[in-house]
Order: structure tokens, then sequence, then C-alpha cells
């Protein structure tokens, strides 16, 4: 670099005293006073001297150059800032003219503004590695006369720039000074390293079924899309293999996790479980998706606290289309139940559907219409063709395939005052197949038709605020025609009455059950948003019928020709506040039937989620006992370092706790330790209570601990 700069000086600058500047194409050299012996061969800058080569910038007090042997003799202080961020101080200095080798005195390497080493001596060779001596690594911040949070001392240690890797000698990590781990060898990822080969975090885990034990992570990366991360998890009771796989391609990507164990809660077997998702795009915007779920035992998720735990598992392959005026979907599900009391052969278990939508917009008639067609299908592994001596109604055997047309035309006008009318004609063709019930088996075919009327009048104004205000009654008069087929309710046992139906002609979720008969609602809807940064919403509704409905249940609120109330609400404001609820109100019992809430809160320094969800006593639904339960999740950071969580979830119907958690969470610009207690109280056949306590310990300034640049600070703090 020199070279081409002691060509660029004039002799005139020899003996300058002002500003000396040398440059050339790549090189650029700055300094108070820059001298040239006689012969050339030797340039000294002196005073502020600062050198820029190939996107490196190095500063120092002083610099000499011998042309003749292309080397630097450079006093401090030295500082070297290399492309990618890395600095390299020292006290003096012997480079080449790149700064690619040589040896620098009481040297100081600062990884991505994190981990700070420091040596007595430091070799840089070819430009890649720099290999210290006596070094102490940390990425606390390190104060005088204070030993650092944590350190590692070594004998020696060198950084790979290229493969941004860190190889420790006789490495031993220290704890505001006392040695607490020594290893002979050790590699590190520094800490710009996003995917390298090693152990992750380790976590220590003590279960009131498990006993203590640990938890050590080993990441493997398979090329630039793939990984693999194998977790041994051992304790006197267990010794189990964990695992997770993810791959991205072109077009998806896929992720399976999954563990093997064997343990002293059941000796005759091995247990375990596998989960596996992905999704794909296929050509012609077609988009494949598929979800494996599979334990070895019902009790295998909770015994391991699993984070997949679940009370029903789901397998699926799907695929789907959804363009602007058409849907397509074909889908195929497996359940396995995992809940004490439900037989899984008696479960509807394998399920096949088939959908597609098209919507037409004729410009002789106006309006939309549109065509549906479904398929679907599920199965039962029982070849019992009567009800068993279960609870519940359902005939243990019963197989039930079908086939669905739903054509419809609909169309909307605005009348005089602004009022919107809109009408709907609908006809469904449903034909079932029914098989392995001694009372029902055989065929069903049935032509339905349908109409409906509906009036809206919005009504908006200007508040004195600001905002902007809507007032809305609506109501309906629809009308389902034919009688209902003597067909077994085996899909809409499960009825559910809001605010997306209340101006529907049927609010059974499946086709095995319509409405029948006249019916009305009405309803009105309120809602309003407020320049101070709130808005709100809420909807009031009932439903009319000719007829009581014998197919609705008590909780469903329809179980009568005058439905409960429909009772919906919302608010939310930019301070973070969210409040969500709905419920059924029965005014014969003036009480709720069936209500839910939920509500949210996030702040800088906390957040608090809380939900509450209520079931009365419902014989058709196989609920003898009421259900009425608060789920709570919490964080509140106690202060720039401690963070605490929680979460419950409390029974109130039968006065119990259902799951309890605490947790603690420290965090500085050089360790995150993490702590948690979990009790889950569930007792059955099947299931245990159990509590779970956890403990992780992350070193920041290395890419498997995480950053902290975000929590420097300064020895006065």
């Amino acid at each position: 670099m020199l070279r081409a700069a002691i060509a660029g000086v004039s002799l005139a600058l020899m003996v300058s005293t002002a500003t000396a500047r040398a440059q050339t194409d790549d090189a650029v050299l700055l300094a108070d006073q820059v001298l040239v012996q006689q012969g050339g061969d030797t340039l000294i800058a002196t005073g502020n001297v600062e050198a820029l080569y190939d996107g490196t910038r190095m500063t120092a007090g002083t610099l000499v150059y011998d042309r003749t042997n292309d080397t630097l003799e450079i006093q401090g202080p030295i500082r070297i800032t290399q492309p990618n961020g890395d600095v390299l101080t020292a006290t003096q200095a012997e480079l080449d003219e790149g700064f690619r080798n040589g040896l620098l005195e009481s040297a100081r390497f600062v990884l991505d503004d994190q981990l700070q080493i420091a040596s007595a001596r430091a070799a840089r060779v070819d430009g890649r590695y720099t290999a210290m001596s006596q070094i102490a690594a940390t990425s606390c911040q390190v104060c005088s006369g204070k030993d650092p949070l944590w350190a590692i001392r070594a004998s020696r240690v060198v950084h790979d720039a290229k493969e941004r890797q860190l190889y420790f000698d006789d490495a031993q990590l220290r704890v505001l000074g006392v040695p607490v781990f020594y290893i002979p060898r050790m590699r590190l990822p520094d800490p710009t390293l996003d995917r390298a080969r090693g152990f992750l975090i380790p976590e220590l885990k003590t279960s009131t079924l498990l006993g203590f034990g640990i938890k050590l992570p080993y990441f493997i990366p398979i090329g630039d899309h793939a990984d693999l991360t194998l977790t041994p998890y051992l304790s006197p009771i267990t010794r189990t293999l964990e695992m997770r796989y993810r791959q991205a391609f072109r077009r998806g990507d896929i992720t399976v996790n999954g563990a093997v164990s064997r343990d002293n809660l059941d000796r005759e077997k091995l247990r375990g479980h596998l989960f596996a998702e992905g999704a794909f795009r296929l050509p012609r915007d077609y988009r494949l998706t598929f979800d494996i779920e599979a334990v070895s035992d019902d009790a295998y998720l909770n015994d391991y606290s699993s984070d997949f735990k679940k009370d029903r598992l789901d397998s699926a392959l799907t695929l789907t289309r959804t363009r602007r005026d058409r849907f397509f979907s074909l889908g195929l599900i497996h359940y396995e139940s995992l809940t004490d009391g439900e037989n899984n052969a008696t479960q509807p278990t394998i399920i096949g559907d088939l959908r597609y939508n098209r919507r037409y917009f004729p410009s002789r008639i106006g309006g939309e219409v549109r065509l549906g067609v479904q398929v679907h299908g599920h199965y039962r592994y029982s070849d019992t063709d009567i009800d068993g001596p279960d609870a519940d109604t359902v005939v243990d055997g019963r197989d039930v395939a079908r086939a669905n047309l739903d054509l419809s035309w609909r169309n909307r006008w605005t009348l005089p005052g602004g009022v919107r009318a809109s009408a709907l004609a609908q006809l469904w063709l449903d034909h079932f197949e029914v098989d392995q019930d001694v009372s029902a088996e055989g065929s069903y075919t049935q032509a339905t038709p349908g109409a409906s009327v509906e009036l809206r009048w919005p009504l908006v104004r200007q508040t004195q605020s600001g905002g902007r205000a809507l007032l809305e009654p609506v109501a309906q008069i629809g009308w389902v025609g034919g009688d209902r087929l003597a067909l077994p309710n085996d899909e809409s046992t499960r009825v559910e009455f809001d605010e997306g139906n209340l101006l529907s002609l049927s609010r059974f979720p499946a086709p095995d059950r319509r409405e029948r008969g006249l019916a009305g609602a009405a309803g009105l809807r309120w809602m309003q948003q407020d320049p101070d940064g709130w808005r709100a919403a809420l909807t009031l509704g009932r439903v009319w019928r000719d007829e009581t409905d014998s197919a609705f249940s008590r909780s469903s609120g329809q179980d009568s020709t005058a439905s409960d109330w429909l009772v919906a609400g919302q608010f939310a404001h930019r301070n973070g506040l969210n409040l969500l609820a709905r419920g059924l109100y029965d005014t014969g019992e003036t009480r709720f039937s069936k209500a839910e809430m939920r509500g949210n809160i996030t702040r800088d320094d906390y957040s608090l989620n809380a939900s509450y969800i209520l079931l009365t006593t419902d014989a058709k639904e196989d609920r003898k006992d009421a259900q009425s339960q608060w789920v709570l999740n919490g964080r509140y950071d106690i202060d720039r370092h401690w963070t605490a969580t929680g979460n419950t979830r409390y029974d109130i119907a039968e006065e119990q706790f259902l799951k309890a958690g605490l947790g603690a969470e420290y965090r500085n610009e050089c360790v995150v330790v993490d702590f948690s207690v979990s009790r889950n109280f569930a007792s059955s056949t099947n299931l245990e209570p159990s509590t779970d306590f956890g403990l992780t310990v992350a070193l920041t300034g290395f890419s498997t601990g995480g950053s902290g640049k975000e929590y420097r600070r300064s020895c006065s703090y």
C-alpha cells in the first residue's frame, strides 16, 4: 500500500509540518507529518496517523514503513477496524503493508461490538486468522479493579475470520473471578455467525415425574437450507433423545420434531412422539400443506411437559387453491383423542373432504350467483352398528358419506333514505349414505329450497370530537322448505350462534341438519372510531321462528321459538388495550347460557392476557357439568434487567387450579438467566399431576447465546 503512497509524495512534503496526504486508487494515508528518508526506502508518518486499505481502517500514533522489506512498525495507541466491524487494538505492532500478517503487543480484539478478547500478544496470519496468547474473553463490561461477571481464560485462542469460529486451548470459565469449569479445547461461534455446528444453550430441568435432568442441544447445519438439532435429555428416570429437522425449499418448507424415550414410568416399551408440518406452493396457484401428529401413548406429552401438548391429535393433508371468484380444497384428516374416557374406535377418526365454490355475475339478471359443491365422508374404526354402553347417544360404528350442492342467487339495492335491501334465493341438493347404523342404514336424498329478504339502515354521523359513529338496525325474514329427513345427527351436534350467522337461513354447522319453516331475525349494530385513539363496537340480535326445533341443544341459545339474546362487543385503544366479549343471554332464566371474554393489554414494560369461558350443562352436548374457566398470562419488566412472567388456568366450576406457572428472567449485556416453575394439576387414569422446574443460563456475545448490545452499561452504572 505504502509503496504506492511514496510514489505520490513530493519532496516538498519531506519537511512539511502541515497535514500530509498520499493516495492511490486503493490506498490512503493521512498524518500530521510525513517524512521520506534519504533514498526513499523508509517513510515515517507521525501524529494522528490514519491509513485505509481495501475496507480496513487503521489509526495510530506513529507509522514507519520499510519499503525494502514491505513491513510496518507501528506505535500506539493502535486501532484496526475491519470491514465487518471487528476491532483490533494494540500498543505496538509489526505488520505487512495490507495488515494481513504480523504481531501486535498488548492486543485487544472486539467482535461485533460484543465479545472482547484481551491478550498479551496477537499474531495476524493471511488476514484470516488472529492467534492470541494468554487471553481473557468476556462480553461483560470490564471495570478497573473489578472482575467481570464471567470470563474465559485461556492459554491461546485462534479466531478464524472466514469460518467465524473461535478455538480455545486450556479454557477456564470464571464467574466473578472464581474458576468454575475447565476444558482442554473448546470451539465457539463468534457473534456474527447465525448457523454454526455445535452445542447450544443447555437447560436444567427438575420434574416430579422425571427427576433432575439436563438437556444439551447440538445443532448441525446441513448446507444453506437445512439443519438438524439433536437434544439428549438425561435424568435418573429417563433417557430421551429429542430431534428437530428443518429444511427450506424453493417453493416451501418442512419442520419435523420428534423424541424417543426409555424411562422408568413405562419399562416395557420405547415411548415418543412425532410432529411434522410443511407447506408448498405448487403450479397454477395450488398450495399443498401437511401436518403429522403421533404419540406412543396418551400420557407421553403430559409426562414430558412437551411444547406440543394437546388433547386431540390431528394429522392432515390438504390441497387448496384460492382465486378471486373460485375456491378449491381437498383434504384428508386423521384424528386421535388423548382424553381419558374417549374411545378412538367410536370417534370419527378418518375424514375426507372436497369443496369447490364458484361465483358468477350474470349481466342479464344482475346480482351474484354462487355454486358450492362438497363431498364429505367420515369413518369410525368400530364395527358395532348400535350405541354401546358409553354415555353418549352416537352409534359406535356409524360411517357417513355425503354429497351436497348449494346453488344461490343474491342481489342488493339501495332504497330511498339510504336503506339497503337484499334478497336471496337458495337451493340445496343433498345425498347421504349411512352405514353401520341399525336404525338408519341406507341412502337419503333431498332437495331443499330457501329464500330470504334483508334490510339494513346504516346511519353514520360525525361526532363532536371528530370521530365517526355508525348505528345500523338490521332485519331479515327467511324461509326454508321441506321436511327434515330421518337422518341421524352425526355432524351438527355443536351449534354456535354469533355475529357471523345472525342473518343466516341455517345456523347448523353441517348439512345433515337445516333449519326449516319461517324464521325472522333482527339486530342492532353500533360502531365508533374516535380520533383520540379508541374504537368500539356492540352487536345485539335475536332470532324468532314459527316452530321449536328439537335438534338445537340448550346451550346453542336456539332451543325455543325465540332465541337467547346475542350480545357481542369489542373495544380497542391505542395504548394497547383490547377487549372482546360475546354471550347468549337467556331471558327466561335471566342468565347467560354461553359466554366468552378475552382481553389483553400490551405496554413497553408489561403485558397481560386474560380469557374466560362459560358453558352450561347440556345433555345433547354430553356435558353433565357446567364449565367455567379463567386463563391468565402476563409479563412484567421489573427493571432494565429483570422480567417476571406468570400463567394460570382456574376451573371456577370445580373450584380448583388446572395449571399454574411462574418465571423470572435476568438479562444484561453478557448473560441471560431464565428460571421457570410450572404445575399441572390434571389428574385422571392416564395423567398424573406434575411439577416442573427449568433453568437455562446463556452467555451472550456468542451466536449461541444471542445479542446483548441493547444492555450496554458504563462502569458507574
